[in-house]
């Protein structure tokens, strides 16, 4: 079976398409610029040159059809349209609706566009994506795999806010919690590298990127997790703030005068890393600025750190004990300094980092000694292979 896997946002289309009896890519590629003066796909087929192409996207649907074109036409033709056997959507927000991926149906997708005053900005674009497949591949049977799904197995007392409960009847305030294809898949593959069922382990997984979130996952379900109502609560990060006092938005929005949107900005994209660093948003520049011994960066990295540990803690206290702990994500994968410093700050836990297993980049790989009580855990994350996964269990049912 064959599945294409789609992820839209408002102005770009991310896709894959995989072989799922060996679960390899057949093809990926981007649709950049949707909407917008100078868009373009950029298209690999496996073992082929990538290709960018300049192409005027006025829409998603054109966006597909010409990403269609590429699997199946001319010299980046990879594949026969009639053997493309499944669609797998990535689907920002779920609500309380769905704990699990589902084959989409007109009454899925009516409660999909319920959910979208919770993510505003992804799950209009996400139905874009699903209606534009339908209109050109109508045969095709489709799968909505949602980012907040696997967390809802938490306790209430994990997701409930100590705020008025009319709030959370009329408006579903809740915390939600978002990367949960990640941290399923992590999750999963940790317990596949420690030998163990996933139903005995006891995982801390730690999505580290422009957007990043710590998952506790206590036997396979999530038990906690460090995103909220919002993807703007937990860790700092590129430009999202993470956890503050609440106090400070009326505060400031009191002294500086600001509107809801004003301040929304703010928190969104002008915080984070990018405000503590003054430099950029980009770990990269932030790392380099570490090497050369930049007190800016430096100082960035120790903040980002401190609450990546907390969490840590925390969660490790909340499951009662932890088999490992998992980086993943662009920055979890690609920066072996943070992955060390945090390691010597989590001794107390029996963790003992190798520095030479950890000299990597983008690897699984077991990143602890022998002797370490607990394993710390190198693992790219495969979100689209996830989305994949399940679009065949739930499309082979039917």
């Amino acid at each position: 079976m064959n599945v294409l896997v789609v992820n839209c946002g408002s102005s770009s289309l991310k896709y894959q398409l995989l072989n799922m009896e060996t679960e390899t890519e057949i093809a990926k590629g981007i649709c950049e610029r949707i909407g917008i003066d100078g868009s373009f796909i950029k298209h690999t087929t496996t073992g082929q040159d990538s290709v960018k192409v300049m192409v005027d996207f006025p829409d998603h649907k054109v966006a597909l059809a010409k990403m269609l074109s590429m699997l199946t036409e001319g010299e980046t033709a990879c594949v026969k349209p009639e053997e493309i056997n499944a669609v797998g959507h990535r689907v920002v927000h779920g609500g309380e609706k769905f704990n699990e991926s589902v084959v989409i149906t007109e009454e899925v997708e009516a409660a999909i566009k319920e959910c979208c005053e919770l993510a505003p900005l992804h799950n209009p674009a996400n139905l874009l994506g699903i209606d534009a497949c339908r209109e050109l591949m109508p045969n095709v049977p489709a799968v909505a795999v949602f980012d907040t799904a696997f967390h809802q197995t938490m306790p209430k007392s994990a997701y409930m806010y100590a705020i008025p409960q009319e709030y959370y009847n009329k408006y579903g305030i809740r915390k939600y919690g978002f990367h949960g294809t990640s941290h399923k898949y992590v999750s999963q593959r940790a317990a596949e590298m420690l030998g163990k069922p996933v139903e005995e382990t006891k995982v801390i997984v730690c999505h580290l990127g422009n957007g990043a979130s710590v998952c506790a996952v206590d036997g396979g379900k999530s038990v906690e997790t460090s995103m909220g109502f919002t993807p703007l609560a937990g860790l700092i990060m590129g430009t999202r703030s993470g956890d503050i006092d609440p106090a400070i938005v009326t505060f400031l929005m009191e002294k500086e005068g600001l509107s809801v949107k004003e301040i929304d900005t703010i928190l969104n994209k002008k915080s984070g890393v990018d405000a503590l660093s003054g430099l950029s948003s980009d770990f990269r520049e932030i790392e380099d600025g570490v090497v050369a011994g930049d007190p800016a960066c430096r100082f960035t990295m120790d903040a980002y750190q401190h609450r990546v540990v907390s969490y840590i803690g925390a969660y490790a206290t909340i499951m009662n004990g932890c088999d490992a702990i998992c980086f993943a994500g662009g920055l979890g994968e690609n920066n072996a300094i943070m992955r060390e410093e945090i390691a010597n700050m989590l001794t107390w836990l029996g963790v003992e980092i190798d520095p030479e297993k950890n000299k990597c980049r983008g690897v699984e790989r077991d990143l602890t000694k022998e002797s370490s009580k607990i394993k710390m855990l190198l693992i790219p994350t495969n979100e689209e292979l996830m989305i994949a996964r399940d679009a065949v269990r739930l499309v082979s049912a039917k």
